[in-house]
């Protein structure tokens, strides 16, 4: 009889850096290696490349993946589903640690191997396997990962089922299921109802959202809700700039083309904003129109904003960093007027993004929001539909799957809770078929 563990490493009391072993007698897939950013901003000068490891184990800002070494086996690959830095942004500084390739979905791959080569500290060597959804990787002869596609803020996102011979284990992480998505396709329906009905051993899933009532609307409403309001700030005359998440390219793509209705040049402007667009553009998951700009380095971004001034604000759509208040993001230093971009009465500032529920950064964003009020700006709030799946999403996909057990993951203690509540509606026993897990412990299945 094989024995399959699962192991919480991190992300189980807390929103970010996640990390799940699932260990197979003595074969370990590790699924993600996430950083938690509100440790690491809390700290002004943290220099993260040039850091050690065990230093920011001790921040709480990468998983404490000590407990490995406990659980015994050997870790045969480590599997990132979607590319979110929360997902892949301890890689380099905990993957040298296993000798195991990675395996992504293409898209997600590419960020993972930025993220190696920004590294200081530690040579990662891991091999990076991309697979496509749809496709599967063969971990060992009795082990298979099958990557399904999926929706969730950012391109290229997956389910990873990890098949063994006493049956599958599904790591359902951050998703949304969305039906009308504006890049790529609908998530495969077809293949989760036929996974529920070959049966599932147990479903790791995030609990994020799943204490919001009602299912998350599609990004088709948010592309909509984006259009209205930026062809409504063309009623009077004046700059307007927004800000979004740099790694959700549905949303920027959406805003790239209601800037091209507005008649304006699309600028797109900060380092993170460069990476995540200009890998989708290589992987052809968007195409640019010819008259887009994109500026990434310090210098490039200030050099923009003072053409941008000459010209005439009117001209141009600044799509830029900083909705949370980031310290060093772009709008963060607009607001603190330290680019040539200067805030006057009646300029526009829309938000393509909510606040991320922690008192970092409600606290940054107050602040930025506050500054740009003072400067005279119009602000236009949470234009925005979440990446994140709602109670009966996660209601629908509890009764697709139906898995023997399931575990709520990536989220703190409330947002277990809600999960376990939605759960036991579905006729789950809390303690004997859905479980709340807790980082460093192991489940025996």
């Amino acid at each position: 009889m094989t024995e399959i563990g699962i192991v919480a490493v991190g992300g189980y009391n807390e929103m970010g850096k996640n990390m799940t072993g699932v260990r197979i007698d003595n074969d370990i897939i590790v699924l993600d290696m996430g950083l938690r950013l509100d440790r690491v901003q809390i700290h002004e000068d943290l220099e993260v490349d040039e850091m050690h490891s065990m230093d920011l184990i001790k921040l709480g800002a990468i998983p404490d993946d000590t407990v490995m070494k406990e659980v015994g086996g050997k870790v045969k690959a480590i599997v990132c589903a979607h590319g979110h830095l929360d997902h892949i942004g301890a890689i380099p500084k905990l993957a040298h640690r296993y000798n195991a390739p990675i395996v992504a979905t293409p898209y997600t791959a590419e960020l993972v191997k930025h993220e190696i080569s920004d590294e200081r500290k530690f040579r990662v060597k891991n091999e990076i396997i991309p697979v496509k959804t749809g496709g599967t990787y063969d971990v060992t002869p009795d082990i298979q990962v099958e990557f399904i596609r999926m929706q969730h803020s950012i391109v290229d996102a997956a389910f990873a089922a990890i098949h063994t011979t006493e049956g599958v284990i599904l790591y359902a992480s951050d998703f949304k299921l969305d039906r009308t998505p504006t890049i790529g396709e609908a998530p495969d329906f077809q293949r989760l109802r036929k996974l529920g009905k070959e049966g599932v051993k147990a479903m790791v899933t995030e609990s994020t959202n799943s204490g919001n009532s009602g299912k998350t609307p599609s990004e088709q409403i948010a592309k909509d809700l984006v259009r209205d309001v930026l062809l409504g700030t063309e009623e009077t005359e004046g700059g307007v700039i927004i800000t979004t998440f740099s790694s959700h390219v549905s949303r920027i793509n959406a805003i790239i083309q209601a800037a091209e209705e507005m008649e304006r040049i699309p600028v797109l402007l900060g380092r993170s904003m460069e990476r995540y667009m200009s890998i989708a553009e290589k992987l052809d998951l968007i195409k640019f129109p010819d008259n887009l700009e994109i500026h990434g380095n310090r210098n490039a971004v200030d050099k923009a904003f003072k053409r941008i001034i000459n010209d005439g604000k009117e001209k141009y759509l600044p799509i830029v960093t900083g909705h949370q208040g980031e310290p060093n993001a772009i709008l963060t230093r607009v607001a603190n007027g330290e680019t040539h971009y200067n805030i006057e009465s009646g300029d526009k500032v829309v938000f393509s993004a909510n606040t991320i529920p922690n008192p970092m950064t409600i606290a940054n964003r107050y602040a930025l929001e506050t500054k740009l009020k003072m400067r005279g700006a119009r602000l236009y709030d949470n234009v925005h539909v979440s990446g994140h799946a709602g109670r009966e999403d996660h209601w629908e996909l509890l009764r697709m799957i139906s898995p023997e057990q399931v575990i709520p993951s990536h989220g703190n203690i409330e947002m277990h809770a809600n999960y376990v509540e939605m759960a036991e509606d579905a006729g789950y026993v809390f303690g004997d078929t859905v479980h709340i897990m807790r980082n460093g412990e192991e489940m025996i299945i």
